[in-house]
C-alpha cells in the first residue's frame, strides 16, 4: 500500500515537473493577464496534489510586533542544528563555556516527534517596499499528520523553545536612535549586552523598603493569570523620584537583574511623533523594563500649554495623550510582562494624569542617604559591618542631606595607605564632608525669609 502511494506520488511529481518545464518555455508567448491566471491556478493544483503541507512562522507580525513563536522555534532548533544542518551560525554567550548554534538561512533541519518526521527551513524574502527583508521559518510535513503537527507538535516546540531561551537568556539594553525612514522600523532600536552589577543586596536603601519592592516585582512576574482574570494588560508602572545622585538608575539595573528582564532606554526627544513612538513601543519584547529617565526634561509633558514659538522650535511632536495611550490605553495590551519606569528629579512638575495610580502603580521616593543605606555602602566599598566612627556618622546623616552617590565618593580610598587604616581614613573623610555640609543653626530660616 505504501509502495503504491509512493509510486502514485512519484508519477504526479513527474507529471507536474513536465508541465512546469513546458510552461517555462511557453509562458512568454501568453498575454500577461492569461499568464497570471494560469500561474494562479497552477499553484492551486500543486497544493492540491502535493502530499505535504507548509506552515510559516514570521519573525514579525503585520503590526511589526515581534513574534514570540519565531524566537521559540529558533531556540528549539538550536538543539537540532548541530545534528542535522551542514551550515549554521554560532553565537558566543557571556558567562557560558559553550557556543550557541542556530540554523543558518535556507538550511533545512529535520526533526522527529513521536515517530513523525518534519522539516524546518529558515527563509527570507524582500518586502515590496525594498526597505528591509522579512524572515520566517517554514515547517513542512505530510498532509495526513496535519492535526497532530498543528496541535501537539507545535505546542511542544514552543514550550521547549521558550524554556531553552530562558535558560540561555542574555539580557540586553536597547536605546532608540533617530530614524530617517519611518517605514524602516527594524533599525530604530540598537542594543548592547546588559552587564550591570547592581543588585538589591548592594543597593543603598533601607532593607524594609527593598523587601517591599522585591516582593512587588516577584508578585507581578507571576501574575499572568491574575491580569487575564481581571481583564487588564500585564504591565506595571513605576515612578522613581528624588534628587540627583539618589540611585534611580542603579535601582533600574537592580530591578532588571532581579527579574532577568531586558531594558529599553527610551529617549523621547528624538522621537518624531506619536506614530513613531507607537511603532517603537510595540516592537519591545516581553520581560522588559521600558525606561524614560528624567521625564520632566524629556518633553513638555507637564500639562501646561506650549506657546506657538516653543512648539515650532521642537522637532518632536510626541504628546502627553500619545504617551498615555500606550501606558494604559488600547495599545498597552500589545505585549505582556512589561514594566514602564519613569524617573524624575521634580515630581511636582509632572502632570497628575501622567503619574496617577493605575498608570504609575508604584511611587518610590529615592531619598538622601540614611544610616542603614550608609552601612550597605560601607560593606560594599570597605567590607566592614561596624566601626567606632559609625555612631558619629549616624548622628550627622540624621541632620544632613547627602546623597548615596556623595557618600560613596567620600568613602572610596584615595591613596595607598596601610590596609588597617583604610577604613578609618575613609570614614573620617566622610565625617569631614558631612560636617561641612551640615547647616548652621538659623541658616534654614535665613534661606526661607532673607
Amino acid at each position: 500500500m505504501i509502495a503504491m502511494v509512493q509510486k502514485q506520488s512519484g508519477d504526479i511529481g513527474a507529471s507536474l515537473a513536465t508541465i512546469l518545464f513546458v510552461w517555462t518555455i511557453l509562458k512568454n508567448h501568453f498575454p500577461s493577464i492569461l499568464n497570471n491566471y494560469i500561474k494562479k491556478h497552477f499553484h492551486k493544483l500543486v497544493r492540491f496534489v502535493s502530499p505535504y503541507i507548509d506552515i510559516t512562522f514570521h519573525e514579525h507580525g503585520e503590526t511589526f510586533s515581534h513574534n514570540e513563536a519565531f524566537s521559540a522555534i529558533k531556540s528549539y532548533l538550536s538543539t537540532k542544528a548541530s545534528l542535522w544542518a551542514s551550515s549554521f551560525k554560532a553565537d558566543f554567550i557571556k558567562q557560558s563555556k559553550s557556543l550557541l548554534l542556530s540554523v543558518d538561512d535556507h538550511e533545512e533541519v529535520t526533526d522527529e516527534f513521536h515517530g513523525i518526521k518534519v522539516w524546518w527551513v529558515l527563509e527570507s524574502k524582500q518586502k515590496q517596499s525594498k526597505t528591509h527583508e522579512t524572515r520566517y521559518f517554514k515547517l513542512s510535513f505530510l498532509r495526513r499528520h496535519r492535526e497532530f503537527i498543528s496541535g501537539s507538535y507545535i505546542d511542544h516546540v514552543i514550550k521547549e523553545g521558550k524554556a531553552l531561551a530562558l535558560k540561555n537568556r542574555q539580557r540586553k539594553m536597547y536605546s532608540n536612535t533617530p530614524c530617517i525612514d519611518v517605514n524602516n522600523w527594524k533599525n530604530k532600536w540598537s542594543c548592547v549586552y546588559l552587564d550591570h552589577p547592581a543588585t538589591f543586596d548592594t543597593l543603598a536603601m533601607e532593607s524594609k523598603k527593598k523587601d517591599e519592592i522585591m516582593n512587588d516585582l516577584k508578585k507581578f512576574s507571576e501574575a499572568k493569570e491574575y491580569y487575564a482574570k481581571i481583564g487588564k494588560a500585564w504591565k506595571r508602572g513605576y515612578l522613581l523620584y528624588g534628587p540627583p545622585g539618589t540611585g534611580k538608575s542603579t535601582m533600574i539595573a537592580a530591578m532588571a537583574n532581579f527579574l532577568n528582564y531586558d531594558v529599553y532606554d527610551l529617549e523621547l526627544t528624538i522621537v518624531k511623533n506619536n506614530r513613531e513612538l507607537r511603532s517603537l513601543l510595540i516592537t519591545t519584547s516581553s520581560k522588559s523594563l521600558i525606561v524614560i529617565e528624567d521625564i520632566d526634561c524629556s518633553l513638555n509633558l507637564t500639562g501646561h500649554r506650549q506657546s506657538k514659538s516653543d512648539s515650532e522650535s521642537k522637532s518632536s511632536e510626541v504628546t502627553l495623550s500619545g504617551l498615555l495611550n500606550f501606558i494604559d490605553g488600547l495599545w498597552s495590551a500589545s505585549g505582556g510582562e512589561r514594566i514602564v519606569v519613569f524617573t524624575t528629579n521634580h515630581v511636582d512638575k509632572l502632570d497628575p494624569a501622567l503619574i496617577r495610580r493605575g498608570r504609575m502603580d508604584k511611587h518610590i521616593e529615592m531619598s538622601y542617604c540614611c544610616f542603614e543605606a550608609f552601612k550597605v555602602l560601607a560593606k560594599n566599598y570597605l567590607d566592614i559591618d561596624s566601626h567606632e566612627l559609625f555612631a558619629e556618622i549616624d548622628s550627622l546623616l540624621a541632620e544632613t542631606n547627602m546623597t548615596p552617590a556623595d557618600v560613596a565618593e567620600n568613602i572610596i580610598p584615595k591613596s595607598r595607605e596601610e590596609e588597617d587604616n583604610i577604613a578609618e581614613s575613609c570614614l573620617k573623610n566622610l565625617i569631614k564632608a558631612l560636617k561641612e555640609m551640615k547647616p548652621v543653626k538659623g541658616e534654614e530660616e535665613e534661606r526661607v525669609d532673607p
